[in-house]
């Protein structure tokens, strides 16, 4: 893969067409509840950091695919992924709850985070870490600021470990095959 991506480029735009239409359709919503301006701004920054490096390979900083057939197993989960992502924008879009905010956070962060692995892309990876971290806390907090009314039933509860036993599992898969899947017994060919 040369220095311009294009897997990359519509992984992207598979992301960001469901956030561009919700920005659309909610112009007045887009206000962040979460107050800390500096976990707003590290969110950002490894936003658009992600975002440029999934499309721009920087010359010397990425070290291309590892392993054999790395490029399929990279758009065979990153398909997969941004499908899940999709589904999850489908199901929750006129919800505001926990489910709607990890799902929506964590999908993206994993989708960045294996992409980097993958290329072993060293800023990437270094992105996608202070995006997924940042992002995630920022939609928790948004979602418990707007809940917080709420009473925390026994179904919250059975909801909020099903799910973090979910993000645990797909987080699990996408290091895992990254790592033992088909390779030839070198992290880094020589």
């Amino acid at each position: 893969m040369d220095w311009f991506n294009y897997y990359g480029l519509a992984i992207m735009a598979v992301i960001m067409i469901p956030n561009i239409v919700y920005f659309v359709k909610h112009k007045n919503d887009a206000a962040n509840i979460y107050p800390n301006k500096i976990v707003s701004v590290l969110e950002q920054i490894g936003r658009y950091g992600c975002f440029v490096l999934m499309i721009f390979n920087i010359p010397y900083t990425y070290f291309n695919f590892w392993f054999d057939h790395a490029l399929t197993v990279y758009l065979s989960v990153n398909g997969g992924l941004c499908l899940l992502y999709l589904i999850f924008w489908a199901v929750c879009r006129k919800r505001n709850d926990k489910l709607k905010a990890v799902s929506l956070s964590v999908l993206p962060s994993c989708i960045f985070l294996f992409s980097g692995i993958m290329l072993a892309s060293v800023p990437l990876v270094f992105f996608s870490a202070v995006f997924a971290v940042n992002h995630i806390l920022i939609s928790c907090k948004t979602v418990s600021a707007d809940n917080r009314k709420k009473k925390y039933t026994k179904k919250d509860k059975l909801r909020d470990t099903v799910l973090l036993i979910f993000v645990i599992v797909l987080f699990a898969a996408a290091v895992i095959g990254t790592l033992f899947g088909g390779h030839n017994g070198s992290v880094f060919p020589l």
